[in-house]
């Protein structure tokens, strides 16, 4: 076994260890936790107990603003990457310093997370995903994969993306000084659903239990309760009972 560990680093007990780890400094492990092969975790991360971390995962990854990126914020002192208890980081994820992941979240592999993002308790983000940054993602939501969150984007409790979901947040296409002044993600209201392959424009809000179905391009708010298809996106029925959130047997308010 070839690892690196750091004298300041802070190790809990009964620690797993894959080949070719390494730990930085001002790093902090809680019990019971298994760290896969080829594992980084740079400086000022805390993991909760009972995690598992899958091989190559990178933790506490600094971001590097490109010279035309809009969204990522010049260069500053980012807190310290919290991990709750019992998440498990799938193969070759990335999780930027400065995120704040709650207790029971599960990344599948190669998921991205990147800095100013808070992700709630027994949350999935699933194969692929990527969430940029400024994203609040709240408890037991389900992400699936390879959907795309972007920054400024919010999406509360209990909802649901399907794969391929694409979010976005520029509405001026990446011309004009003007845009600067609008950026601003979509709002996925508690227990709304986004079906496979959704766009959704910039500022929309979806709201509380609507559903956006399959392929459709959402361009304006849409109603709690409501079904939305279509490009663009229009009403169609409302909801079935069976399907609201509150009548859910995990559901808990």
């Amino acid at each position: 076994m070839s690892c690196i560990i750091s004298k300041t680093a802070k190790i809990g007990r009964s620690i797993k260890y894959g080949h070719n780890i390494v730990i930085a400094d001002n790093v902090t492990i809680g019990d019971n936790v298994e760290i896969g092969h080829g594992v980084i975790i740079h400086e000022h991360v805390v993991i909760g107990e009972n995690t598992k971390i899958l091989d190559n995962a990178v933790l506490g990854k600094m971001p590097e603003k490109a010279s035309m990126s809009t969204t990522t914020g010049t260069a500053r002192k980012l807190p310290e990457l919290t991990i709750g208890k019992a998440v498990t980081i799938g193969a070759g994820c990335v999780i930027y310093r400065g995120a704040s992941i709650a207790d029971i979240v599960f990344f599948g592999d190669l998921a991205t997370v990147r800095e100013d993002v808070t992700i709630g308790e027994g949350t999935i983000i699933g194969r692929g995903v990527t969430v940029e940054n400024k994203v609040s993602v709240g408890k037991k939501t389900k992400i699936e994969t390879n959907a795309y969150i972007t920054a400024f984007s919010t999406v509360e409790d209990y909802c649901f993306i399907a794969p391929c979901v694409v979010f976005s947040n520029d509405n001026y296409l990446g011309r004009t000084e003007e845009r600067k002044k609008h950026f601003r993600g979509p709002t996925i209201k508690t227990g709304a659903r986004i079906g496979a392959g959704a766009v959704l424009l910039p500022g929309v809000v979806i709201e509380k239990d609507a559903l956006v179905a399959a392929g459709s391009v959402v361009t304006k708010d849409v109603p709690a309760r409501i079904t939305v298809l279509g490009v663009p996106a229009k009403e169609w029925r409302p909801v079935p009972q069976e399907q609201l959130l509150e009548e859910q047997v995990y559901y808990e308010k």
